[in-house]
């Protein structure tokens, strides 16, 4: 997830191989007409920028906007600025597919960015996979969004990664076994993480002592909170949204269950999960991507260009859009046309990309193999734990998994 600042990049070709209807061409004269060329280049943005998401969007945006402001000060890609288009999908995935279609239809755009949620990046990379518009999601960890096709990709691992490592990290690497699993049923992300780390719990020679399920919309968690207290398990595994998470925290905690008893994963990564719920979630963990004490270097210079921006550490959700933009611009870069379809090409063919949140190389079922960051909640921060599950040989020896703590 080579640094931005070095890097000549952009995004999408305005109008490209477009002809103005008639035969008229723009000079008055008769003949065929001809494009005016592009003056910069376009590329869609969907994101939950408001909605009961909206953190993820607006940390994504933030990314995103740095990313351009690098690429664009290191004088764009082939002498044309990059030029990028927000459109706002209210957390809602019908509101997804209509804001990517309207990207690809009235703006031009050849790439979009986006989304976070898992539901919303099929739901719109649906659109842009049948039109043929190459579509890169920073954080959409369920492999079903980039089994829709070709055109769509990620710069993130994917829950079938995640799940199986948070897994092995609460076995092997915290001793626990007997685990509990509380998750959204009717969450694409929430469900599908669940079963990936259920799955791999029972490979592992581990027991889940109890599984409760609810539905997105619901806020009281009380009763499964007992429920599962009573169980008697060593650990709590909730793959969960941050905005889920923070009355889980807290009717936990009123129930005398500590913060150090739960597990999850990136969807916990916002600030407001710390804002709201820091003091409850003390000494929890959570496989991310990124956190912003991780050690090698492309991500201490991100940190440092994104606290003189934006005053505050930036999230993993943050870190990605900022990656995928600039994986987006170095394709576009290195692509042998402006097409979509050369495009989409140099992003199949990327290899051993530098980025904030570690080294990406786009493997044959457009996703990133990529090492896991496991993250502990401590003094209201999210800190770097350990690195686990690197592919690519890059990540220093230094932040390999540590040995099982004593108790």
């Amino acid at each position: 997830m080579t640094s931005a600042a070095a890097l000549a990049l952009a995004v999408v070709g305005v109008g490209c191989g477009n002809k103005p209807s008639g035969d008229i061409k723009p000079d008055g004269t008769n003949g065929p007409a001809t494009a005016p060329a592009a003056t910069e280049w376009r590329v869609g943005a969907y994101f939950s920028l408001s909605g009961e998401d909206s953190a993820f969007g607006v940390d994504s945006r933030d990314g995103i906007e740095l990313a351009v402001d690098d690429i664009n000060k290191a004088g764009g890609i082939k002498k044309k600025p990059m030029k990028v288009l927000f459109e706002d999908d209210k957390s809602k995935p019908e509101e997804a597919s209509n804001k990517v279609l309207q990207l690809i239809d009235r703006d031009k755009v050849v790439a979009i960015l986006g989304e976070v949620a898992s539901s919303r990046s099929r739901s719109g990379g649906i659109i842009a996979n049948k039109k043929k518009i190459p579509m890169i999601t920073p954080s959409s960890t369920s492999p079903d969004v980039t089994r829709i096709g070709p055109f769509v990709f990620r710069v993130c691992f994917t829950d079938d990664v995640q799940g199986p490592t948070g897994a092995e990290f609460v076995i092997k690497k915290l001793g626990k076994k007997k685990i509990a699993i509380l998750f959204a049923s009717d969450d694409l992300y929430s469900s599908g993480l669940a079963k990936e780390f259920k799955d791999a719990v029972t490979k592992m020679g581990g027991e889940i002592v109890i599984e409760k399920k609810f539905l997105k919309k619901e806020t009281n968690f009380t009763t499964y909170i007992n429920e599962i207290k009573d169980a008697k398990p060593e650990i709590i595994y909730a793959p969960v949204y941050y905005n889920a998470m923070v009355p889980i925290a807290r009717q936990a905690k009123a129930v005398g269950v500590k913060g150090d008893m739960f597990m999850g994963g990136d969807g916990w990564d916002a600030e407001e999960l710390l804002k709201d719920a820091g003091d409850e979630m003390e000494g929890a963990y959570f496989t991310n991507h990124y956190a912003p004490d991780v050690p090698w270097p492309n991500a201490k210079a991100f940190l440092t260009k994104y606290q003189d921006r934006f005053k505050h550490p930036p999230t993993s959700v943050a870190a990605q859009a900022y990656d995928a933009t600039n994986l987006l611009a170095d394709a576009i870069g290195r692509a042998t046309s402006d097409t979509p379809e050369s495009i989409r090409d140099a992003i199949a063919s990327t290899k051993n990309f530098g980025g904030a949140t570690g080294n990406i190389t786009i493997n044959a079922d457009r996703n990133a193999d990529k090492a896991v960051v496991v993250v502990k909640i401590h003094d209201k921060k999210f800190t770097y734990f350990a690195t686990v599950g690197d592919k690519s040989g890059t990540v220093p020896a230094a932040t390999a998994a540590p040995a099982p703590e004593k108790k």
